[in-house]
């Protein structure tokens, strides 16, 4: 994964820290942005482009484990990797709790810095790609309209036609009509597609209330 697919981001106040991490990033092929602080950080505009931060625990202002809450708070998912000179048992536990890649803890071989940038940035890629899958998902279902939805949710759980058309006060002909442009919406040929994108969407099934105590 090249410079122009993806992106390490660095805050580091140690200017020297800040310049040999860069050079170390770049020599693995990965495009670099680096920071002072934390606040340079959340002002900057930053690609949308598969990404990590390397981000040093002790900095002036906010702290690393600040911003981290506050990335998190923002709904922000880049993959964080702490970097300290000063760490301790409990300040690494609370970063990984709170979702960080990795906490090291200097001075570490340069290869242990680049294997975990490697995997943060991979998983920043696969969390696009299915963020990307989910909402052309939700994008689908939503164009469905009301009643279609309704269909929808009877058709995942199971019910048959008949049973649909009971259960909605409508023909067995409209709810054919109604199953063919929900297919048609949702980009889907077949029953187990669509029950596949109704997990994913955590779509509540319909339970049939006209056949109950059957």
């Amino acid at each position: 994964m090249g410079e122009a697919e993806s992106i390490v981001f660095i805050i580091d106040d140690d200017p020297l820290c800040r310049t040999s991490s860069e050079r170390l990033v770049r020599s693995a092929g990965f495009d670099v942005q680096s920071f002072e602080s934390a606040r340079d950080f959340l002002n900057s505009r930053r690609p949308n482009l598969p990404s990590c931060l390397i981000l040093d625990v002790r900095l002036p202002g906010l702290s690393g484990l600040d911003l981290q809450r506050q990335l998190t708070e923002a709904g922000v998912r880049i993959p964080i990797i702490f970097v300290t000179g000063h760490g301790d048992i409990p300040m690494s536990v609370q970063a990984i709790k709170a979702g960080a890649v990795e906490f090291l803890t200097k001075p570490f071989r340069d290869q242990v810095l680049l294997d975990a940038i490697q995997h943060a940035v991979e998983r920043d890629q696969v969390a696009r790609q299915q963020h990307a899958r989910y909402a052309d998902l939700r994008g689908r279902y939503e164009s469905l309209n009301p009643r279609e939805r309704e269909v929808f949710k009877c058709v995942v759980s199971g019910m048959l036609n008949k049973q649909i058309a009971d259960e909605l006060g409508a023909t067995e002909r409209t709810v054919k009509f109604h199953r063919g442009n929900i297919m048609r919406k949702m980009h889907v040929t077949s029953l187990a597609e669509l029950a596949r994108m109704a997990e994913v969407l955590e779509i509540p099934i319909q339970e049939p209330t006209c056949t109950k105590g059957q």
